[in-house]
């Protein structure tokens, strides 16, 4: 049987559900999408530029008769969501998320709505822009990329299969681990570069001289704290919900920067040379892909 959602509803309709949309909406596998969120303007443009085709301020009448439901929300607001659909969802509906710090989603499922856990399977896309809200978002951001699920014991392996065939039809690459592995891995690979982001940033503006400072900002600095333009509110919830993997990285990181800071002060050129060469060699073997095994 070829994949379809009859309605899916989408919870948070910014950059990451309306995406979702959009590119369902292209592959025509969606009859009808319901969206939610507290914003009206940002809501009256989806419906205007065609992502959604009605919407609701209250999560217990937009997922009313959704066989898949797609959670966009802030990690801080997922407790809440959970709880608002959990005496109204269908019994046939799937739900799914976006959230970057799985566990403590799965947590708040399972504190606010322990029912509907075997009917969620936590997923998280791996893209994303600076950029928020519905009018930022297209149909091609998940092409190419890769979308992570870890699913549940309680999950079956159809409504796995589902849910991966719906990161799939947007053209996603749809790999598997553990909750707990993913936290860790996604401290390391997203959390701590927007950490780093972030405080660079932030460190630089209070300085007396910030406004020579980023008058003259190269194209380096603009290409590395990009991201620190990205929403603070949902950094905010991200850092907090995984704490506990990204803490001990942001440590280790500073003991890297301290020792960094020591080579240059001592002008050890070889070991500053043996650092630049090794971090070269990992990037263009793991980011860039020169050395594919």
């Amino acid at each position: 049987m070829s994949f379809r959602i009859k309605r899916l509803a989408i919870i948070g309709v910014g950059l990451i559900g309306g995406s979702l949309a959009r590119a369902l909406r292209a592959a025509d596998v969606v009859d009808e999408i319901v969206g939610c969120g507290r914003g009206k303007a940002n809501l009256d443009l989806a419906v205007e530029l065609g992502v959604i085709d009605r919407y609701s301020h209250d999560i217990a009448e937009a997922v009313q008769g959704a066989d898949m439901v797609f959670l966009a929300v802030p990690l801080g607001a997922m407790r809440d969501a959970f709880a608002a659909m959990c005496d109204v969802l269908g019994d046939d509906a799937l739900i799914t998320d976006g959230g970057s710090a799985k566990g403590s989603v799965v947590n708040d499922c399972r504190d606010a709505a322990p029912d509907l856990l075997a009917r969620f399977v936590p997923g998280h896309p791996i893209a994303g822009t600076e950029n928020n809200g519905v009018a930022a978002s297209f149909a091609e951001l998940y092409q190419n990329r890769r979308v992570i699920l870890t699913p549940l014991q309680q999950n079956s392996a159809t409504d796995i299969d589902r849910v991966a065939q719906m990161w799939q039809t947007c053209g996603a690459e749809v790999t598997k681990m553990s909750v707990a592995h993913h936290d860790e891995v996604l401290a390391a690979t997203s959390h701590l570069p927007h950490m780093l982001a972030f405080g660079l940033v932030d460190m630089l503006a209070r300085l007396k001289e910030n406004d020579e400072i980023f008058r003259y900002a190269a194209g380096g600095f603009r290409d590395f704290t990009r991201i620190a333009s990205s929403n603070p509110v949902m950094w905010r919830d991200i850092c907090i919900a995984n704490r506990e993997a990204l803490s001990p990285m942001l440590a280790a990181f500073a003991e890297e920067m301290n020792e960094l800071a020591q080579r240059i002060g001592s002008a050890d050129a070889d070991a500053l040379l043996e650092i630049f060469e090794r971090a070269k060699a990992a990037r263009d073997r793991y980011v860039d892909g020169l050395k594919q095994d």
